[in-house]
């Protein structure tokens, strides 16, 4: 999902995997170009010694690495604006290397495990989904990423897929992954709010089913592209119109298309405050979103991956249908996710 300020900015394209930054964590993010022209962080001197495997988060938008030692320390963390969508599959190792090769030994080979949209259709090498109900993948079940470099042992873990109703997910499963690496035992409702926001239902470890909303894409297409762009401002928040609109969207989700040209009736009529609009805007999306989820949280115990404006968003939605809710850590629920499908390679447990 693109990331953006939810209660303190930007509503609920906020926090999402393919743009961030599950995502958002798991969950913003940009690229330009091909491998290495996305903006990387600066490079700091940085002693790599004991460094056991790298673990990264490839995004639509964004790529991730963390530099892990053999007892699960991060050595540093680094990251680009190559991601997928800036990159033909021969660009991968290529923007890998860019980000990470200096961290590489001259002789051996290094395991590189890559959640995220590195093993879709459209990425490195494609990573079959799993089908639920089952528990988030291992590194046992990854595909091997098909890389030149002798240095490097690529995996990429697959995603899941749902057949009725038809759903999928990919980089959402490994941050599944790392909240029930925090509490195994947990029994209910991960929420991962971003540019396509996860409902997943999860228990006794498994993913069960779960349902994708497309609310953050459309917050930004009818802020940024609409006849709404001339109504909705870019940042700013309103709780209270927030709060309203949210009530509006959730009692009549039918009437969401009135309602959103009503922004801008409102706003040529009446001089509506573009920091409201968006607010409502944010809403009327969410509440339209929460009726059709009710199934997924009411009555549950709800953890909300993210830590931005989104995250928070979508805590103060369910906070006013009475819905208690938690919130974790995007980026380190996704490093929870990644260690515990290689532990659980190595240990057998998928």
């Amino acid at each position: 999902m693109a990331r953006g300020n939810g209660p303190s900015g930007n509503g609920p394209s906020g926090n999402g995997r393919e743009s961030s930054a599950r995502g958002g964590g798991a969950a913003g993010d940009g690229g330009t170009g091909a491998a290495g022209q996305g903006c990387a962080t600066p490079r700091a001197l940085v002693d790599w010694t004991g460094l056991d495997w790298i673990g990264v988060d490839w995004g639509t938008s964004h790529l991730r690495a963390w530099a892990i030692d053999g007892e699960g320390r991060v050595l540093a963390r680094r990251d680009s604006g190559a991601g997928m969508g800036t990159l033909a599959p021969e660009g991968f190792e290529g923007a890998l290397l860019d980000l990470i090769g200096d961290a590489l030994p001259a002789a051996g080979r290094v395991p590189v495990l890559c959640c995220g949209m590195a093993g879709s259709r459209q990425g490195w090498a494609e990573a079959p989904y799993m089908a639920v109900p089952c528990a988030p993948p291992s590194a046992a079940q990854a595909a091997r990423g098909p890389a030149r470099d002798p240095r490097l042992d690529v995996r990429l873990l697959p995603g899941l897929k749902q057949a009725r109703p038809a759903d999928v997910m990919r980089g959402e499963e490994t941050q599944i992954a790392g909240a029930l690496a925090a509490e195994p035992r947990f029994d209910g409702v991960i929420c991962l709010p971003g540019t396509h926001t996860k409902w997943a239902q999860v228990s006794a470890g498994e993913v069960v089913s779960f349902r994708t909303f497309l609310t953050g894409e459309m917050f930004a297409l009818l802020s940024g592209q609409s006849v709404l762009r001339h109504t909705v401002a870019a940042e700013g928040w309103d709780g209270a119109a927030f709060a309203e609109a949210l009530a509006e969207g959730m009692a009549h989700p039918a009437r969401l298309g009135a309602d959103l040209f009503g922004l801008r009736a409102a706003a040529l009529l009446e001089g509506l405050d573009p920091v409201v609009a968006r607010a409502r805007l944010s809403g009327l999306l969410v509440g339209m979103e929460l009726a059709a989820a009710r199934p997924y949280w009411l009555g549950q115990d709800v953890a909300i991956v993210g830590t931005g404006g989104a995250a928070r968003a979508y805590a103060q939605a369910l906070q006013l249908q009475g819905a208690a809710s938690r919130t974790l850590d995007a980026e380190a629920v996704t490093l929870a996710g990644l260690a515990a499908a290689r532990l659980g390679a190595r240990t057998g447990v998928s």
